[in-house]
């Protein structure tokens, strides 16, 4: 599996000034040698996808659908190899890269399908007497040029989040990658291209630039582009969308998911899905497990059914099978976990596992050039730790008990996210209320908050963003409707 040297811009790869090594987070050893891009590479793919939005605007649906069926094939004939680069850039288990990339493909699959769902309607515009005689339809037309920016913890998912909508829509994409992990990205973006002009489109229709916050910046401000579509944290999103406006943007920001334990609810279950939900992709994921709230009558009962799957969790080499927990993505991400949890036993929270104190030789397994936190949960965290208010992006939950269910779904709502939330319960009347009264963007009964289909409507509310992703909702993002009002014969009478 290769990829041309450089950065796809415009309907050639150029040379980029410089190169960074991209580390395996597992013993930091040099996986590739990554272009990286500057402000005038990045005003270069500006340029060009500028000068193709009229173009792409209007290709046909079948131009469209046939270059998005045409990445499909080519990504699933190198699904395996995607899986080991993935492995290798982000330092995921193996088991959660594999699931990356089939949601990549279904992603690529329900995209070029909305293809053929994108259209308009009719309105009734003599329900006033003025619109006698009118006739009226709606169609949706592209918004314009689409910035991209993804995290690091899905890469390729994220990244063909933004293009395969975007190209659904009628619109040039330009994306760019979190520095970390550019690779698989970047071979996405080649067989895309490799795709439109298969299909008879512009290569340029699909841009990827590297580089730091500078190039960020450049795509993100230009009045000229229709939107951008950003994922990663709430700081950083927050401060997009301010230098971005009056740009369309739309945030996927991160949130500190909630896992409700009810009175009634199945506590071997539950506790199965904290270990699933908590902990797969080494608990960097938006909507893993965060907070567990369980109401005080089954909290022991719930201790007792969790505890020991705790010790069956396999830390280690993300390249095993086995292995469910390995190495965050960089040292400063480490760093900052044990800090947070350092400062909730600190404050009186309870350290549950591991069972020993937290000391560096307690929760890190220690091999040339890797530090790996292990599965960690705290009991009974005091108020305004960071480990229970902000997204800790690590291996760690947090669990509270609470006296009823009314105070557990209080407890999920004092809360600036609002991304998943989920909750355990036998009873109907218990699901129906917490999808009323949970202000989050997906309520989840029974299975984990991180349950994600990618043709689901997918995004939070408060600080966890605005804008919904899958492909039919991203589409809808990503066009703009427009109103044709006709009137056949003109009125000549003076009353007109």
């Amino acid at each position: 599996m290769t990829t041309p040297a450089g950065l796809p811009i415009g309907d050639s790869w150029i040379p980029t000034p410089s190169t960074a090594p991209v580390h395996f987070p597992y013993d930091g050893s040099v996986v590739a040698e990554a272009p990286v891009g500057d402000v005038a590479i990045a005003r270069q793919a500006l340029e060009n996808a500028l000068s193709v939005r009229a173009q792409v605007g209007r290709l046909p649906s079948h131009v469209r659908r046939k270059a998005l069926q045409g990445a499909l094939s080519a990504l699933a004939e190198q699904r395996d190899a995607f899986v080991d680069l993935l492995v290798l850039e982000t330092g995921k288990p193996l088991i959660d890269c594999r699931v990356e990339v089939e949601r990549t493909l279904l992603t690529l699959e329900t995209s070029a399908e909305e293809v053929a769902r994108l259209h308009g309607e009719t309105v009734p515009l003599d329900l006033l007497p003025s619109g006698d005689g009118l006739q009226g339809f709606w169609v949706r037309k592209p918004i314009g040029v689409v910035v991209g920016i993804a995290g690091f913890n899905y890469p390729l998912l994220l990244a063909c989040h933004k293009i395969a909508p975007a190209l659904a829509a009628g619109c040039p994409v330009i994306i760019k990658p979190a520095p970390q992990t550019p690779l698989a990205t970047l071979r996405l973006v080649h067989l895309v291209r490799e795709a439109l002009v298969a299909a008879g489109a512009p290569a340029a229709a699909v841009q990827l630039v590297t580089g730091g916050v500078d190039v960020g910046s450049t795509l993100t401000t230009d009045r000229r582009i229709g939107a951008v579509s950003f994922t990663g944290s709430a700081a950083v999103g927050h401060q997009i969308a301010r230098d971005a406006a009056p740009t369309k943007v739309l945030l996927e920001l991160g949130s500190n998911s909630a896992l409700v334990v009810a009175e009634d609810a199945d506590l071997a279950a539950a506790a199965d899905a904290v270990v699933r939900g908590g902990y797969y992709a080494s608990g960097q994921a938006c909507i893993s497990v965060q907070r567990v709230i369980v109401v005080e009558s089954v909290r022991a009962a719930f201790l007792a059914e969790l505890t020991p799957r705790l010790d069956q969790i396999v830390v280690g080499d993300p390249r095993d099978p086995a292995t469910r927990v390995s190495a965050l993505i960089d040292d400063r991400s480490t760093t900052r976990v044990r800090s947070w949890v350092d400062d909730a036993i600190t404050a009186g929270a309870t350290l549950v596992h591991p069972i020993s104190a937290v000391e560096p030789d307690a929760t890190t397994s220690t091999k040339p050039g890797e530090a790996v936190i292990r599965p960690t949960v705290l009991l009974d965290l005091p108020h305004g730790q960071l480990v229970w208010d902000e997204e800790i992006f690590g291996p760690v939950i947090a669990i509270r008990s609470v006296p009823d269910i009314a105070t557990a779904f209080e407890t999920v709502n004092a809360s600036r996210y609002g991304l998943h939330a989920s909750v355990f319960t036998a009873s109907l009347e218990t699901a129906f209320a917490a999808i009323d009264q949970l202000d989050v963007g997906g309520v989840v009964v029974n299975e984990v908050p991180g349950f994600r289909s990618d043709v689901m409507p997918y995004g939070g509310v408060k600080d966890s963003g605005t804008g919904r992703e899958g492909p039919r909702f991203a589409i809808e993002e990503l066009t703009t409707t427009r109103m044709a009002i006709i009137r056949p014969k003109p009125l000549t009478s003076p009353e007109a």
